[in-house]
């Protein structure tokens, strides 16, 4: 059994209504197709990184691994547990950081923690709690207001929610876009450590040298399609050894498969 699967998964957002109008001519257009037909499976314990230019679906993806957003077509499992179907087990199993600064203004740090390991049924957290914050530089600013932190702090609490439930997958989503380099060097320590520790780690970055550096496999995205998926050492291979940007540059530029699907 995977840490992740994802079986065949299309998502098709209907088309773009004409506001009020809609109500009395139906929509025009086929829609967008976000994602085709895209399946791969992440092993326990791996750290794999999902790679691609900006609207190749990474994120489309990630929501509805996330349960964000539903598949048109195919399924998605974290640990066995259907997304769908057995929606509880498998949030559950998963902690994910966004690329979005969502916050609640009116609570602390700790607060903020707190209330979401509430929403998994945790009591008595502190301990973990305590843990994550210090392993993230957040100790000093545990009992400080949520609208009171710089952006870069705010980050690290949307890696700290996604980590306070213990989540044997942990899904990052440009985790380190605008932030410090002491931020990414905590980060990249902390997420290690947790990998090492037996966490699945799923990464989207545009900081190619990251997935180079950590990432144990790489899949690549384009226009809803993947178009390369192999060991990192592979695809360094494409380049005669050169670097992943290199790799990434190569196989971004190669024509894309004919899509059979709606476009």
């Amino acid at each position: 059994m995977s840490a992740v699967s994802i079986e065949h998964i299309s998502k098709i957002y209907p088309p773009r209504s004409n506001g009020w109008k809609s109500l009395f001519q139906k929509p025009q257009g086929a829609g967008f197709q976000a994602l085709d037909d895209v399946s791969l499976s992440i092993d326990h314990g791996e750290f794999f990184a999902l790679l691609g230019p900006n609207g190749a679906g990474k994120t489309t993806l990630i929501s509805v691994l996330a349960g964000l957003s539903r598949a048109s077509h195919g399924r998605a499992s974290v640990c066995g547990y259907d997304v769908v179907h057995d929606y509880q087990q498998a949030r559950r199993s998963l902690g994910v950081v966004p690329q979005e600064l969502v916050y609640d203004p009116f609570f602390t740090v700790r607060e903020t923690l707190r209330i979401q390991s509430g929403y998994f049924g945790f009591r008595n957290n502190d301990d973990w709690i305590d843990e994550i914050l210090a392993n993230l530089g957040l100790t000093d600013k545990a009992d400080a207001n949520m609208r009171a932190l710089s952006g870069g702090m705010k980050r690290r609490v949307l890696v700290a929610q996604a980590l306070v439930h213990r989540p044997p997958v942990i899904v990052l989503d440009e985790p380190t876009a605008g932030v410090d380099v002491d931020l990414r060097r905590s980060l990249w320590e902390f997420i290690s450590r947790l990998n090492r520790a037996g966490h699945t780690i799923l990464l989207t970055t545009h900081y190619l040298e990251e997935a180079e550096t950590l990432c144990n496999r790489i899949a690549m995205l384009k226009r809803g399609r993947i178009v390369a998926l192999d060991t990192t050492a592979n695809l360094l291979t494409r380049t005669g050894g050169g670097s992943l940007e290199q790799a990434f540059v190569q196989i971004m530029n190669e024509p894309a498969p004919q899509s059979e699907g709606l476009v």
